[in-house]
């Protein structure tokens, strides 16, 4: 039998903690006092259940997206597969690339049914699920590397915008990536949607064959793995200025054409220190990618 879920509350006495697996959340609400135990309650109660509904399908959701694929029988798994849909027959995607984002998803709606708050958010791991009543807002910042808590910039987002939902990729996560991103910050409309599609744009950040990039077939690091013998990045040597800019270029192309398709609002893609900004937050600055460095509490994508 496999250990019970760990719920806390975090020394701040603020944000609560729920891990399960490897699952790992850091929830906060603000509004009334009461309001916020009752969501913390709710949040709880939904995440006991969560990862048991998940491996009950976890066959299908390592499936690769495909039109007439069988339909899935939980609501995170089903958000899992509408998620990924729409690159079906266009890229390899499976339904765990938007399990993060689907999971912080549910458990903010399990919130928002149970109390009335002002603003919320489930970050697991960097995909952040996002609520916002009329006239809150909140910040975001953007890591450099999915490993490292260090910021190359942040994203204001306002409850007038669209964007609930955003997700960031890149090869030194805890996932694996076919390209060489040090990561992509994707806003979308839901978690989920920015969760598969940061996952889709990583990928296109590469250089296909650069004697500089070890790889590694997935299965070998992790037997289990949706990815199976497709090679995942493992080391990226130090590139010139024209292999950065190559490798970029052909992530944004991707991007681009996911803003268009209306899959996503908004991308920052970031490789040794050079980042590109596609979709409504390089028109508006909605992405400031300048600042190293933000005042504040931030929560971090």
């Amino acid at each position: 039998m496999r250990e019970r879920a760990q719920i806390g509350l975090l020394p701040d006495g603020c944000r609560l903690h729920l891990h399960d697996g490897p699952i790992d959340l850091i929830v906060e609400a603000f509004g009334a006092v009461g309001q916020i135990n009752a969501a913390y309650r709710a949040a709880a109660a939904r995440f006991v259940m969560v990862l048991d509904e998940l491996c009950g399908e976890l066959q299908l959701l390592q499936q690769p997206a495909r039109i007439g694929a069988p339909l899935a029988a939980g609501v995170i798994a089903r958000r899992m597969v509408a998620a990924v849909s729409p690159y079906s027959g266009r890229y390899f995607i499976t339904p765990m690339a938007a399990v993060a984002g689907a999971v912080a998803e549910e458990i903010l709606g399990s919130m928002t049914s149970a109390a009335t708050l002002s603003r919320a958010y489930v970050n697991n791991g960097g995909d952040i699920a996002l609520h916002f009543a009329p006239g809150e807002w909140l910040v975001v910042g953007m890591v450099e590397r999915p490993d490292r808590s260090s910021l190359f910039g942040k994203v204001e987002l306002h409850s007038t915008q669209s964007v609930r939902g955003i997700a960031t990729s890149g090869w030194r996560g805890r996932s694996f990536s076919l390209g060489i991103a040090d990561a992509v910050t994707v806003l979308a409309d839901r978690a989920a949607m920015a969760d598969a599609a940061a996952t889709i744009i990583a990928n296109a950040v590469d250089l296909p064959g650069h004697p500089g990039i070890t790889r590694i077939p997935a299965r070998d690091l992790a037997p289990d793995s949706d990815l199976g013998d497709r090679l995942v990045t493992q080391g990226v040597w130090q590139l010139s200025p024209g292999e950065i800019a190559a490798a970029l270029d052909s992530g944004v192309v991707v991007a681009d054409s996911l803003v268009s398709e209306g899959l996503i609002r908004s991308a920052a893609l970031h490789l040794s220190g050079e980042t590109r900004v596609v979709g409504v937050g390089a028109a508006s600055g909605e992405f400031d990618a300048r600042s190293k460095n933000s005042s504040g509490s931030l929560i971090h994508a």
